[in-house]
């Protein structure tokens, strides 16, 4: 039932009918991805979804750190399940949005904030105690809130924030391949609800990772910032042409 869902939501989201469709497209990315541009895309897709993923548990984590162990645990579930529902949802539009004039180039912009914070969040540390479900958070630098609403209205908001990264970023990278922007975001989805808190231990445990999927998303981010100012179709240029 819920692969079925997200493979529906897959096919929502690259602007295809059902998972005929979606199907064709993936196996024609698929087919050539050998192919240096295609396996590029794949690659990063790859690397953001992880990088994300593991992000997104350490900073629901640190959020909720200061609380007790059974609020704690809600917080935590809470936060979890509304990146799941966000991603799915952001992901239902994704094609849509990125057909809007100048929308590309702002998604360019919101993902160099993005790079800009989790650089100073990879040099920072020690605000947060940590909540013990989540392996590697107390290093995150940020502050954990102090009653259980605070803390779920800020995992709220870190969630729709690092919800649309997410998808901004995958979208981003493999824009012109759409098999791959398909799988990309089904597989950001599963590792947020699967995998995320082995990915954050394994992020804090070995830093080279968090740095290497930096290094992508502000490559992703520059690309998008370039091609959403002088694509003809949909780039911002095209306002002051």
């Amino acid at each position: 039932m819920i692969l079925e869902f997200l493979t529906h939501a897959g096919a929502q989201a690259a602007g295809f009918g059902g998972p005929a469709e979606m199907w064709g497209a993936i196996v024609n990315d698929f087919s050539n991805i050998t192919e240096p541009a295609a396996l590029a895309a794949f690659l990063q897709v790859l690397m953001i979804d992880l990088v994300l993923a593991g992000d997104n548990a350490i900073v629901v984590g640190a959020l909720a750190a200061g609380l007790p162990a059974d609020q704690r645990k809600k917080v935590i579930l809470i936060g979890v399940l509304a990146a799941l529902v966000l991603r799915i949802a952001f992901a239902l539009v994704v094609q849509q949005l990125m057909g809007i004039v100048g929308l590309i180039f702002i998604g360019g912009i919101l993902l160099a904030w993005v790079a800009w914070k989790m650089w100073r969040e990879l040099r920072h540390t020690g605000q947060s105690h940590g909540s013990p479900e989540i392996d590697g958070d107390e290093h995150s630098g940020l502050k954990p809130a102090k009653s259980f609403a605070g803390a779920a209205w800020a995992v709220a908001v870190a969630d729709v924030s690092m919800s649309l990264d997410n998808v901004l970023a995958v979208a981003g990278a493999a824009r012109e391949h759409p098999g791959i922007m398909i799988v990309g975001l089904i597989f950001a989805v599963a590792l947020m609800g699967l995998a995320a808190n082995i990915i954050a231990k394994y992020i804090e445990r070995y830093r080279w990772i968090a740095y290497f999927g930096l290094a992508v998303i502000v490559y992703v981010a520059v690309k998008m910032i370039y091609e959403g100012w002088i694509d003809p179709s949909v780039g911002i240029g095209t306002l002051f042409g």
